[in-house]
Order: structure tokens, then sequence, then C-alpha cells
């Protein structure tokens, strides 16, 4: 039996730790092998972030103690930046993430201006997202004063931490105080640029602020198209790709901002799901049929409300067809949806479901199933 992936094994085993002990040693820092030996015999039983953790507090005992120094030796060890000509998708290497909580530790109170420099280092190798959240919570004007020059950095990457960084929900990032009022002006310096990598966090940080100001988001989004400082092309994408939470829930005003309305008149003649009951593990095929009475653009989701461990039920979204759709004509959509038993994330349980379909965000029909 093959043995089970391990993330924290792939990205943190004696090959990866003996690179960032390489890049020391070449620097004339200090030796690598000591420094390998003690985080390996330290590592085994740690998980992911707690070895980060490990691997900055050991080169706390390998780098010099006066932090000027220690900063001094982090930049004569960094690789070169990352390649400044792609555009998407380039995040480095997790190995240089305990430079970043190294800084953290000891240059967040009383060498602050030094460790917005290393930062500006470090993620040029590693995104420093969730080191410069420790700035933002003890020094968020500051922090804030430096992350406005950056928006105009000449490397993406640095760009790109000004709006991950200041995500109001960034996967486990610590929290921080900001509201979208303090990050907004950022956004609008960042949504034009040319940069896919960036221009997705923009959008992924404006998904986090849907679910508390939706309509803030919607405002901007609009303006945004109003200037026409990006372009049309990019600029749509990064509508759907920051409304997408809204849409999955059927949010009237993001619905019409993306130009799907609710109003359009449909007719469903079949809603139905196979086999009935299901067994747990099992897959069903999902058929719908329907028609519209005038030529628009359709958004096609199914909802399951699900039983819960204490009998009750709730909703999940999931999506199926985004479509321009003909008057009169009739429209058949067939989905298989796996129902995964013993998932990390998500239990099922036994019980009476019941399947929506819901287009531009309105539920059009229902149908009840068992789950066995």
């Amino acid at each position: 039996m093959a043995e089970a992936f391990s993330l924290k094994d792939d990205l943190f085993n004696p090959v990866t730790v003996g690179r960032l002990g390489a890049h020391f040693e070449d620097a004339g820092v200090f030796k690598a092998a000591p420094f390998v030996t003690d985080v390996l015999d330290q590592m085994g039983p740690l998980a992911l972030k707690a070895r980060i953790s490990l691997m900055a507090d050991v080169l706390a005992q390998y780098l010099p103690q006066d932090f000027d120094a220690a900063g001094d030796a982090i930049l004569a060890a960094l690789p070169p930046p990352l390649d400044p000509a792609l555009s998407d998708d380039d995040f480095g290497h997790f190995i240089y993430a305990p430079l970043g909580v190294f800084v953290e530790n000891h240059g967040l109170e009383v060498h602050r201006d030094r460790s917005f420099d290393l930062l500006e280092a470090i993620t040029q190798r590693f995104s420093m997202e969730y080191s410069v959240r420790a700035f933002l919570n003890r020094w968020p004007d500051a922090t804030l004063e430096r992350l406005r020059g950056w928006v105009t950095h000449d490397h993406y990457h640095v760009r790109r931490l000004v709006s991950e960084g200041t995500r109001p929900r960034l996967p486990w990032g610590q929290k921080i105080g900001l509201t979208s009022a303090d990050t907004l002006p950022l956004l609008d310096r960042l949504h034009a640029d040319q940069t896919r990598f960036v221009t997705r966090s923009v959008a992924n940080h404006l998904n986090d602020i849907t679910k508390a100001d939706p309509d803030a988001v919607i405002d901007r989004l609009q303006s945004w198209q109003q200037d026409g400082g990006q372009g049309v092309k990019e600029l749509d994408w990064m509508r759907r790709h920051a409304l997408r939470g809204l849409i999955k829930a059927g949010h009237p005003g993001a619905m019409a901002h993306l130009g799907y309305h609710g109003h359009v008149p449909i007719t469903v003649s079949h809603l139905g799901i196979t086999p009935d009951p299901i067994a747990r593990g099992g897959t069903a095929e999902i058929t719908l049929r329907f028609a519209a009475q005038q030529d628009a653009p359709l958004i096609v989701d199914y909802v399951i409300d699900f039983v819960k461990a204490n009998g009750s039920t709730a909703p999940k979204v999931f999506k199926w067809k985004v479509l321009d759709i003909k008057a009169g004509k009739l429209v058949t959509l067939v989905k298989k949806h796996h129902f995964k038993d013993n998932a990390t994330t998500f239990a099922l349980y036994p019980g009476a479901h019941q399947l929506h379909v819901q287009i531009n965000g309105q539920i059009r029909e229902a149908v009840p199933f068992d789950l066995g």
C-alpha cells in the first residue's frame, strides 16, 4: 500500500533543511552540517507550523545575537529573487518561511524598520504574508505606511504582499485589526496591476471582504470598471473571482453586477436524482430540464440540504453550469455527484435530504431524496 502524502515532510526534510543551511554556509555565516543536525534531531514529530518555528529558533542560536548583524547575515545568504518575468503561481519555497518568523521573534519590538527591510527582501523568495501580520497588529500605522510604498515596488511579489498580507480572512494567518476602510485604498492602487499573481490576490482579498460588507466590494468593482485602469478581460476575471462567494450564495447585487438577473422567467420541467435512496460513498446522477421565455445569461447551481449530526439540515451549494440560454429552447443538464464518506472536512449522516436547483441566485425547484 502506498504511503500517504505528507505535506510537512515534502516541504521540510533533510534535503530542504540542508538547502537552507547551505545558503548560510556559502555566505560564510555558519557551517551547515551542525545546523541541519540540530533541526532534524527535533523536527520529526512536529506539525508543519511547529517545524517553521523550530527552524527559526535554531537559526537564532547560529546567527549573530545583534539583530542588525543577523539581518546582514540573512541578506547575504538569500538566494536570487524569484523570476520577475513570471506572472502567476510562483510561490517560492516554504523553506524560507523560518526567516520571516525569526524576524518576527527578534525584530518586532525594537527593530521595526529594519524588519520591514528584511521582510521586503525575503518575500521576493517566499511570501511573508504571515509574518507581516504580526507587524500590522503591533505597529498598524507604520506598517500601513510601508505597505503604501510597496504598492509600486518593482518586484510583483512585494506588491502582492500588500494585498495578501492584509487579507481579512487569510487562511492560517493570525487575525488583524484592519477594516476595509484601511485596505480598500491599497487595492485601489493594486487592481490595475499587470501581473495575475497580484490581481488574483486582490480578488481573493475582495472575496474576504464580501463576508462582512458585500456592498462595499460591488461598489468598488463598479468604480474600477468606470475608471478603466485595468484591462476589460482581466477585470472581468477579477470581478467573477471576487464575487464567487456571493454568487454561490445567490446574492442579488452580485448577480446583477455580473449581468445575471433573478427575474428571468424559467420553467423547470424535470429535476431528479437517482438512485434513491443513495448509499453513503455512492455516486448519484442529477438531471435537470428547463426552458426560459427569453434570451438570458444563466448561472445554474444545485444545492443539497445535508443532514447534520443533531438531525437539522444545512445547505451546501455546488457549481453546475454557466450558459447563455435562447428563448424557448429546452436545456438538459446532467451531473454526477459523489457522496464521499469519511471525508476529513465534511461528515455525511443518513436521513431525508433535499436537492434544489438554483438559477441566477433563485431556487427554482426542489426534490427530496434519502441518504442511507
